[in-house]
Protein backbone atom coordinates (compact mmCIF):
# COMPACT_ATOMS: atom_id res chain seq x y z
CA UNK A 1 0.00 0.00 0.00
CA UNK A 2 1.37 3.61 -1.15
CA UNK A 3 1.44 6.42 1.49
CA UNK A 4 3.50 9.33 2.40
CA UNK A 5 5.01 10.54 5.76
CA UNK A 6 4.90 14.70 6.00
CA UNK A 7 6.96 15.65 8.75
CA UNK A 8 6.56 19.86 9.77
CA UNK A 9 9.97 20.52 11.26
CA UNK A 10 8.52 24.04 11.60
CA UNK A 11 6.56 22.63 14.87
CA UNK A 12 8.78 20.29 15.70
CA UNK A 13 10.38 21.04 19.11
CA UNK A 14 12.80 17.85 19.29
CA UNK A 15 11.33 16.15 22.22
CA UNK A 16 12.32 12.89 20.56
CA UNK A 17 9.31 10.97 21.39
CA UNK A 18 8.55 9.80 17.30
CA UNK A 19 12.28 8.18 17.30
CA UNK A 20 11.87 6.16 20.43
CA UNK A 21 8.69 4.44 19.55
CA UNK A 22 9.47 4.29 16.24
CA UNK A 23 9.67 0.54 15.93
CA UNK A 24 11.69 0.16 12.70
CA UNK A 25 14.08 3.04 13.09
CA UNK A 26 12.93 4.85 10.45
CA UNK A 27 13.45 8.48 12.26
CA UNK A 28 16.74 9.96 13.26
CA UNK A 29 16.72 13.38 15.00
CA UNK A 30 19.97 15.54 15.01
CA UNK A 31 21.68 18.59 14.23
CA UNK A 32 23.68 20.06 11.98
CA UNK A 33 27.42 21.00 13.46
CA UNK A 34 27.17 24.68 11.60
CA UNK A 35 31.39 24.38 11.27
CA UNK A 36 31.95 21.50 9.69
CA UNK A 37 28.74 20.10 8.70
CA UNK A 38 28.90 16.83 10.47
CA UNK A 39 25.55 15.05 12.05
CA UNK A 40 25.24 15.58 15.87
CA UNK A 41 23.19 13.50 17.89
CA UNK A 42 21.95 15.98 20.43
CA UNK A 43 18.68 19.12 19.95
CA UNK A 44 20.70 22.15 19.73
CA UNK A 45 18.42 24.82 21.98
CA UNK A 46 15.49 22.73 22.40
CA UNK A 47 15.01 22.35 18.61
CA UNK A 48 14.78 19.54 16.77
CA UNK A 49 17.19 20.62 13.15
CA UNK A 50 16.64 17.83 11.42
CA UNK A 51 14.38 14.79 11.43
CA UNK A 52 15.64 11.91 8.80
CA UNK A 53 13.18 9.87 7.68
CA UNK A 54 14.09 6.60 6.11
CA UNK A 55 11.44 5.76 3.97
CA UNK A 56 13.09 2.30 3.07
CA UNK A 57 12.43 1.29 6.78
CA UNK A 58 9.26 2.62 7.34
CA UNK A 59 5.77 0.25 7.72
CA UNK A 60 3.40 2.85 7.97
CA UNK A 61 2.12 1.99 10.70
CA UNK A 62 1.42 5.25 12.43
CA UNK A 63 3.24 4.97 15.47
CA UNK A 64 5.31 7.86 15.19
CA UNK A 65 1.74 9.88 14.58
CA UNK A 66 0.41 8.76 17.69
CA UNK A 67 3.56 9.02 19.69
CA UNK A 68 4.23 12.63 18.54
CA UNK A 69 2.35 15.77 21.13
CA UNK A 70 2.54 18.17 18.72
CA UNK A 71 0.77 16.55 15.75
CA UNK A 72 4.11 17.61 13.64
CA UNK A 73 3.97 14.01 11.88
CA UNK A 74 0.74 12.86 9.32
CA UNK A 75 0.83 9.68 7.22
CA UNK A 76 -1.16 10.24 4.06
CA UNK A 77 -2.34 7.75 2.13
CA UNK A 78 -5.29 6.45 -0.31
CA UNK A 79 -7.28 5.41 2.58
CA UNK A 80 -7.86 9.02 3.23
CA UNK A 81 -10.69 10.98 0.76
CA UNK A 82 -9.94 13.57 -0.86
CA UNK A 83 -13.40 15.42 -1.48
CA UNK A 84 -13.13 17.81 -4.72
CA UNK A 85 -15.15 20.91 -5.12
CA UNK A 86 -18.02 20.06 -7.65
CA UNK A 87 -18.06 22.11 -10.51
CA UNK A 88 -21.04 24.28 -11.24
CA UNK A 89 -22.63 25.19 -14.30
CA UNK A 90 -24.64 22.01 -15.06
CA UNK A 91 -27.39 22.56 -17.47
CA UNK A 92 -30.89 21.58 -17.00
Amino acid sequence: MAFAVHINLDRCTGCNNCVIACPVNALELHTVDPVTKDKIYKVKDGKAIILDFKSELCAGCGVCVEACPYGVIKLVGPWEIRSKPQESGATE
